[in-house]
C-alpha cells in the first residue's frame, strides 16, 4: 500500500492531429499539476487537501474547461460547476451556476464543510462564496478568446458541443461519428490515495459549449461524475447527460463492492458499459492502484504512485 494521485483535463474525440499548440500547454500543465499533487502527499497532506489543490491549479489554468478556460452557454456567459468528495466519511460538496467565483472547487469544500447541504446552485452558492470570502472576479476574467470563437462556431452550426470539437467542412460530407460535432472533452478532475488508504476526488468544469443557461452536468452530480468511498475514489469525465444515466463514478465503486473486481477491472467495465466515445475516468484504489481507461478517441491524463511509477498521456487507452 503507498501513496497514488492520478488527474485530468477532459476525455473526448481529440484529433492525432491536435496541434502543438494546442497540445503542449496542456501536456505541461498536467506535468505541472501532477507535480504540485506528490508534492503533497509526499508532505502527508491529507487527500481531500490534495485533490483540492491540484483542481484549483487545473481551474487556473486557461487551456483546460474549468475555472480561467471555461466554456460559454448559449447567452455568452461562464456557469461554471464542481465537486468534491472524502472517502472515508462519504462527506461531499458541489456546487453550480458560478459566475464570478474564481475556483469553484474550494467553494464546493466550503459547502461541505460549512453547511448542513451538500448542493448549492446559481445565485445562492454565489452569495455564499462572498459570505465566505472566496475569492471572486468579474465575469470577463473567464471569457477567453478561444472560448469566444468555440461558441461562435458552435451557434453557427447550431448544436451544443463539447471541449475540442473540430470546425465541420462545408465542403466535407460528416460521417455519423462526427455529423453531431461532440467530441466529449471539457472537465478536470483529480482522485488521491494516502498511504493510509484514505481517499477523496474533486471534478471541476464549465460544462458544454453553447449550453443552455441552467445546464446541469454529471461533474456536480455525486455518483455520476464524482464519487469516492472506503474502496475507491472516481472522477469521470465525457458526455455528461451519458455519464448520469450510466451512475459511472458510483458504479465503478459498485461493481468492486459486490462483484469482487480490482479497480482496473472494475473501472474498464464501467467504461466499457457506456455508449461508445462518451466517457473516460480517472481512479485510485484504497490500495493504492490506479486506472485511467476511457471509451473516446483520447483523454488528457496523468498519474504518479509511491513506487516511482508516472504517466503522462493523451491517447492509446491503457485498458484497450
Amino acid at each position: 500500500m503507498g501513496w497514488a494521485i492520478a488527474l485530468h483535463g477532459g476525455a473526448g474525440d481529440i484529433p492525432l492531429s491536435l496541434p502543438p499548440e494546442r497540445r503542449i500547454p496542456r501536456e505541461a500543465g498536467l506535468r505541472h499539476c501532477l507535480d504540485v499533487g506528490i508534492v503533497a502527499l509526499k508532505a502527508h497532506k491529507h487527500p481531500l487537501d490534495v485533490v483540492e489543490l491540484v483542481v484549483r491549479e487545473l481551474e487556473n489554468h486557461p487551456h483546460f474547461n474549468a475555472g480561467k478556460g471555461s466554456v460559454l452557454t448559449t447567452s455568452g456567459t461562464v456557469e461554471m460547476e464542481a465537486c468534491i468528495m472524502d472517502g472515508k466519511t462519504k462527506k461531499c460538496g458541489a456546487v453550480s451556476g458560478l459566475s464570478t467565483v474564481v475556483n469553484a472547487i474550494s467553494l464546493a469544500r466550503l459547502v461541505m464543510e460549512k453547511t448542513p447541504h451538500i448542493y448549492l446552485g446559481f445565485d445562492g452558492a454565489e452569495a455564499f462564496a462572498r459570505e465566505q470570502g472566496l475569492e471572486t472576479i468579474d465575469p470577463s476574467y473567464f471569457i477567453t478568446p478561444e472560448n469566444i470563437e468555440r461558441l461562435k462556431q458552435a451557434q453557427e452550426a447550431n448544436r451544443v458541443q463539447i471541449d475540442y470539437t473540430q470546425p465541420i467542412q462545408k465542403e466535407v460530407k460528416n460521417d455519423a461519428a462526427i455529423a453531431d460535432g461532440d467530441s466529449q472533452i471539457g472537465t478536470v478532475g483529480c482522485v488521491a490515495v494516502d498511504s493510509e488508504g484514505n481517499l477523496a476526488t474533486a471534478t471541476s468544469t464549465g460544462g458544454l459549449v453553447n449550453k443552455m443557461v441552467g445546464r446541469i452536468g454529471d461533474t456536480p452530480i455525486i455518483g455520476a461524475g464524482t464519487y469516492a468511498n472506503h474502496l475507491c475514489a472516481v472522477s469521470a469525465t465525457g458526455r455528461g447527460e451519458a455519464i448520469i444515466r450510466g451512475t459511472v463514478a458510483r458504479d465503478v465503486a459498485a461493481v468492486m463492492e459486490f462483484k469482487g473486481l480490482s479497480l482496473k477491472e472494475a473501472a474498464a467495465y464501467v467504461v466499457d458499459q457506456a455508449p461508445p466515445g462518451t466517457a473516460g475516468l480517472v481512479a485510485v484504489s484504497s490500495t493504492g492502484e490506479v486506472a485511467m481507461p476511457f471509451n473516446t478517441t483520447g483523454m488528457f491524463r496523468a498519474c504518479a504512485t509511491e513506487d516511482g511509477y508516472s504517466e503522462i498521456a493523451i491517447w492509446d487507452c491503457p485498458s484497450k
